[in-house]
């Protein structure tokens, strides 16, 4: 590895002393030919940071070739890249690691070491266009060892807290920095409505409100404005648009659904993010009604750019172009398909040389204008400005040693037990008691891997020691005043009596997309029931932690547990488990997701009539247990002020044989509503979805009650649902009721 530059390294230094490279013609391999350097460090606009970044890029663009422009298109992964001089010879835009992708040995400071290689190497062009290095650091930096890695973000929408997830943000973005990289594929703003799929818990929640309010992790990670700041890294809205909603939860599935349900479920984290400057989006691999998200013009250029106002840029998955015809390997026909729908950036990720000759063919022929690659470029060159990539094309080295700092893990124990969903608590046999006798089992007790889940050191991770943190089990033994009074052991063998209770930490083993989707059963594998039946036959109460990335179905198996606590994949910090355990912090989280009561439910969401296990936003809280003892105040309590409210109904949208509404409540009383519920007569329509509320339809007539997070409402103050529906939604009159 050769020496390590400054980070604050102009690239312009670099183009000064760059060999002038060109690609030319349709050929794989690239020709050389000279080209004139600049005659000062200063001279050429483009390298000013004092003009605006807009100037900037009309400056740089005017002096690109065709070639440059392709490069600045195409995404490489980082062990494709043999000989790394390709990155400059066919001029490169943009590297990636995929999940698999690491370094060796694997620790922050080889990263860094290795992006500024590759930054070096980029930025030794007749132009010195700095590259872009993106990761998925979805729940943290997730690929370095010894980095934090938070709870997956199903355990995020439980906290209900944006402002903890804009922290979350903004550490992660601290530890990416301090790698060097400077793009990173989150947050997914996925909208998960079917619990088999594979990556629900990259999910926020099944109602679009969660995801959009947990998109101040974009404001965390970029910083209020892009490049505001060391640590400013470009986020990434995915997957766009609609896979969490695919037919039987199929991973990379068609989502069929009318377009007033796409918008209304799908649509509004992304209006979000957009709104907070989300400097990148990515497309989904699935489909909606049949057509690949790569290939639709409509909703890639029209709304997301058009309607939406997106100015950033949008990249492809990986190797997802090459989908597009359902045969393996690129043609020109996929490219010409994906660029022109809206794709800016392609995710290649391996066969570089033969998709930039096929792109640079089809521009070439005039299947895609040369307008349509400047606006691409322009979108592109305008982050890499924004982000400070001209000025300061290197690690920012003081960051380094911030990865997984004590701040970070604190950080993320707090979302860790913010996250806990208690979810039953007979007898009050939680909290635990500190100075209790604990038989400790399950095969996620001791296990960072289990614990963190899919997207750990690895695509889909996997069990074991695989990077440093606190598992379940070492939290319990840092929690309790004796740690010889907790026995564990993995399946449950030589438990008896004498102990307070025994805690089994169960659940899913990692994975990540298509290797995740469960189209059976989604309960408990063997070892668990086994496990289970040991700790129930002693006659001690079972206590069980969860760790799943989604609801499980165990309604069979509930009655035999006095306690059930949710944990989701909570990362490498399982102290906050502990945490709530034994009653440090009490448990605050609600369920992001409806629980089934059986697998044969699915899919099951808030609104659609079915009888859940637990409902979306359902969580208890520990009793104190105190009696609060009679009214010290001797006088009669006063009349309760009276509770009203009102209900106005909308029409959003309207199509031959169906209809969208939203009904807006408000609290027009004087005091405080805790609930709320509206009714009116359907006049023959049928309600096909509905969101932020609970439905039950009689004699036909529909009443809607609030969810957990909608029922308060301050005077003055008001909310609302929608839903979609069969049939003409006349002239209801809406009925309101508080309590």
């Amino acid at each position: 590895m050769s020496r390590s530059p400054s980070p604050r390294r102009p690239a312009v230094v670099a183009a000064l002393c760059a060999v002038a490279l060109s690609l030319t013609g349709l050929a794989a391999a690239p020709a050389t030919t000279a080209a004139p350097e600049p005659s000062s460090a200063a001279a050429l606009p483009y390298q000013d940071p004092s003009l605006p970044v807009a100037d900037r890029v009309a400056d740089l663009l005017s002096r690109m070739t065709l070639d440059d422009k392709l490069g600045q298109m195409t995404q490489v992964e980082k062990d494709a890249l043999v000989p790394q001089s390709d990155l400059a010879t066919y001029r490169i835009g943009s590297v990636l690691s995929g999940g698999d992708s690491t370094v060796s040995p694997n620790n922050a400071q080889t990263w860094a070491d290795t992006y500024d290689s590759l930054q070096r190497t980029a930025l030794g062009t007749p132009l010195g266009i700095p590259m872009i290095y993106g990761i998925d650091a979805v729940h943290g930096h997730n690929a370095v060892r010894g980095a934090t890695v938070f709870p997956h973000n199903i355990g995020l929408g439980a906290t209900r807290d944006p402002a903890l997830v804009q922290r979350i943000g903004r550490a992660v973005a601290e530890e990416v920095a301090g790698t060097g990289i400077d793009w990173s594929f989150a947050p997914c703003l996925c909208v998960a409505r079917n619990d088999r799929w594979g990556r629900t818990y990259e999910s926020f929640g099944e109602t679009p409100e969660v995801p959009s309010a947990m998109t101040t992790f974009v404001t965390g990670m970029q910083g209020e404005t892009l490049g505001s700041g060391p640590a400013s890294v470009l986020a990434t809205a995915k997957h766009y648009l609609g896979d969490g909603g695919t037919t039987g939860g199929v991973d990379q599935g068609d989502t069929q659904l009318s377009e007033a349900e796409l918008r209304a479920v799908h649509l509004p984290p992304f209006k979000e993010a957009v709104r907070r400057g989300v400097g990148s989006v990515m497309l989904s691999y699935s489909s909606w009604n049949g057509v690949k998200s790569h290939a639709h013009k409509y909703l890639v250029t029209d709304v997301l750019k058009g309607e939406l106002g997106f100015t950033g840029f949008v990249v492809s998955d990986w190797a997802a172009v090459d989908q597009l015809d359902g045969q393996s390997g690129f043609t020109a026909a996929e490219i010409a398909t994906a660029v022109n729908a809206g794709v800016d950036m392609v995710m290649v990720p391996h066969d570089y040389k033969k998709f930039l000759s096929l792109l640079r063919g089809e521009v070439s022929a005039g299947r895609i204008t040369t307008a349509r690659v400047d606006d691409a470029n322009r979108r592109i060159l305008t982050k890499k400005f924004q982000l400070g990539l001209f000025e300061r094309p290197y690690t920012d080295r003081s960051l380094t040693p911030g990865v997984g700092s004590a701040e970070h893990r604190a950080l993320a124990r707090q979302a860790v037990r913010e996250s806990q969903v208690l979810l039953k608590n007979d007898g009050g046999v939680l909290p635990l008691p500190k100075t209790a006798k604990l038989f400790v089992a399950g095969k996620s007790a001791d296990d960072i891997g289990n614990q963190s889940g899919g997207w750990t050191m690895g695509w889909q991770g996997r069990s074991g020691p695989i990077t440093e943190g606190t598992t379940v089990l070492q939290g319990i033994r840092a929690a309790v005043t004796d740690p010889s009074k907790v026995t564990y052991d993995r399946y449950g063998n030589g438990i008896d009596g004498s102990y307070t209770a025994a805690v089994a930490v169960v659940g899913e083993t990692p994975y990540a997309e298509m290797r995740g989707d469960r189209p059976g059963s989604l309960g408990l594998d063997q070892e668990d029931l086994q496990t289970l039946a040991r700790l129930k036959a002693s006659g001690v109460p079972v206590v069980v932690v969860l760790v799943s990335g989604r609801p499980l179905d165990i309604a069979a198996q509930l009655p035999d547990w006095k306690a059930l606590l949710a944990a989701w994949l909570p990362g490498t910090e399982g102290d906050g488990v502990s945490d709530v355990l034994f009653g440090d912090h009490a448990p605050t989280g609600k369920l992001p997701m409806t629980w089934m009561s059986s697998a044969s439910q699915q899919p099951v969401n808030a609104g659609d009539g079915k009888t859940p296990l637990f409902p979306y936003g359902y969580g208890l809280a520990y009793d104190t247990g105190t009696d609060p003892g009679p009214d010290p105040d001797p006088d009669p309590d006063p009349a309760p002020a009276p509770k009203s409210c009102s209900a106005q109904f909308r029409v959003a949208s309207s199509w031959s044989g169906g209809y969208q509404a939203e009904v807006t409540v408000k609290n027009t009383g004087t005091a405080p509503l805790t609930g709320w519920s509206v009714a009116w007569d359907l006049g023959g329509s049928t309600v096909t979805s509905l969101w932020n509320g609970s439905l039950t339809v009689a004699q036909g007539r529909a009443t809607v009650r609030n969810t957990t997070h909608n029922g308060a409402l301050s005077p003055g103050a008001t909310t609302s649902f929608g839903f979609t529906a069969n049939g003409t939604a006349g002239a209801p009159a809406p009925q309101c009721a508080g309590t």
